[in-house]
């Protein structure tokens, strides 16, 4: 008797576009991130900064989702985001819960916060992120009218770049490599292929602070992520590959924090290669292997034969809205006093951030907090602003299925904190108490995805 078993990757079908855009900007625009930096504007560029847009539709045609992917680092302030994501709203007449502007968060790029004007290169950054504004327009146009019959499918790898970066030593929290725990290896891997099965574009999406590169390094840079997509390319014929930070709140390269950009593309290679690993062992586009009888050869031999298995064509898509609770922040004056020991630099740095948390956030105690959960054919993306520790996609993809869920940070909004777990605000790390959100918020964002998966996977059954 034929087994029933079928074994193949999960997905979509419909109509998939993309474009891509250079956003690296002048040199004179501000590029300060670190506090030790003894520099304000970056003096040469390491690799390029990109804005990819992919555009992905039912197949008889519809409202597409506009997936923005770019190499930004971090928006302190909600009109800073708003004045590109607004332009591409505005501009393609979408509805707002089917953009999703996202950025990969490295610490090598530009400024955006249009309120250090009084800054080197401040006055600067306001052009700067009117010029992205017109690339995500840009590029957000061409890949809805390049769209064309496509397959998204997904397959789960591992790579041992992202370590532990919450460290206790000496009785002080720091962020750096904590070889005492093991990270999420996880690397989540789309690959979009047309009719012929070529591939058109890969997404890659992996949770890893791209920090190999701080204050010592004096060149824009996507960090690790351009050698990344310069590997992954390469082998396929040139196609984009997006990159997706996924939910990496204490999650680093175990060596970071240098000038060195052979490091940044050496990480880049070694993310590159596994994600490779990953594509090269999936099966054909719109495959199943499936169980097809015995043969005898001395031992029994169980055959599978691949088959074609058309993928779900359904989108579908769920905006949300969480009270979180917040945390008591200290004020400015009682945050001098408790950094009054470390360098001047260093010390403005901290207080530049904490009063721009203050000043986006206020003092409430509860905090409406956006979510977005988009169903792909038989996947999830669940994006957010926040920097939310791995705990949301490890919980995610159990409940789900590892290929089944990808976990976007850093999506629609300043989202300029962490959302640490029980455990790290038990032990007082950096990221407990730079947040302002407070215990359980993490918790609570994870409840509200799943039941956001839930409704959307019941609609989907309900209406079939």
């Amino acid at each position: 008797m034929i087994a029933e078993a079928l074994v193949g990757h999960p997905g979509f079908a419909g109509l998939v576009g993309v474009a891509r855009r250079d956003i690296t900007p002048d040199l004179g625009v501000r590029a300060r991130c670190w506090g030790p930096a003894r520099h304000d504007l970056a003096e040469g560029v390491h690799r390029p900064l990109t804005l990819t847009a992919l555009a992905v539709v039912e197949p008889g045609g519809g409202i597409p989702l506009l997936l923005i992917s770019a190499d930004l680092s971090f928006f302190r302030r909600g009109e800073d985001e708003w004045r590109i994501r607004g332009r591409v709203l505005t501009e393609l007449r979408l509805p707002a819960e089917r953009v999703l502007f996202h950025i990969v968060h490295t610490h090598s790029g530009p400024s955006l916060s249009t309120d250090e004007t009084d800054r080197p290169g401040g006055d600067k950054v306001a052009g700067y992120l009117d010029s992205v504004a017109d690339a995500a327009v840009s590029a957000s146009l061409e890949a809805i009218a390049a769209q064309a019959p496509a397959v998204i499918e997904w397959a789960a790898g591992s790579c041992s770049l992202a370590t532990n970066r919450d460290l206790w030593e000496d009785g002080r929290s720091l962020v750096g490599y904590n070889p005492a725990i093991h990270a999420d290896d996880t690397v989540l891997v789309g690959r979009v292929s047309d009719d012929n099965g070529a591939v058109v574009a890969t997404l890659v999406n992996y949770a890893c602070h791209p920090t190999t590169l701080a204050w010592q390094n004096r060149l824009l840079s996507p960090d690790y992520i351009g050698a990344t997509r310069e590997v992954v390319e390469a082998a396929t014929a040139g196609a984009p590959c997006l990159f997706l930070q996924g939910a990496s709140g204490e999650l680093a390269p175990r060596e970071q924090y240098v000038g060195d950009t052979a490091l940044a593309d050496h990480h880049g290679q070694q993310l590159g290669y596994a994600v490779l690993a990953t594509l090269w062992g999936m099966l054909r586009p719109a495959t199943r292997l499936v169980r097809a009888g015995t043969v005898e050869s001395g031992a029994p031999l169980a055959i599978w034969q691949p088959t074609a298995a058309p993928q779900p064509t359904s989108l579908s898509v769920a905006a949300c809205t969480l009270e979180l609770p917040m945390q008591k922040l200290a004020s400015l004056d009682e945050l001098a006093k408790r950094w009054s020991g470390i360098d001047p630099l260093s010390l403005q740095e901290r207080l530049t951030r904490a009063r721009s948390i203050r000043a986006s956030y206020g003092t409430a105690t509860k905090l409406s907090y956006p979510l977005w959960v988009w169903m792909i054919g038989d996947c999830f993306f669940v994006a957010h602003p926040g920097e939310a520790y791995s705990f949301l996609q490890r919980e995610l993809r159990r409940k789900y299925g590892a290929s089944r869920v990808v976990v976007l940070n850093l999506c629609n909004g300043p989202g300029f904190f962490y959302l640490p777990t029980e455990d790290a605000f038990n032990a007082g790390t950096y990221s407990s108490w730079q947040t302002l959100v407070d215990r359980g918020a993490l918790e609570g964002l994870v409840a509200e995805a799943s039941r956001a998966i839930e409704r959307l996977a019941g609609a989907l059954r309900d209406a079939s």
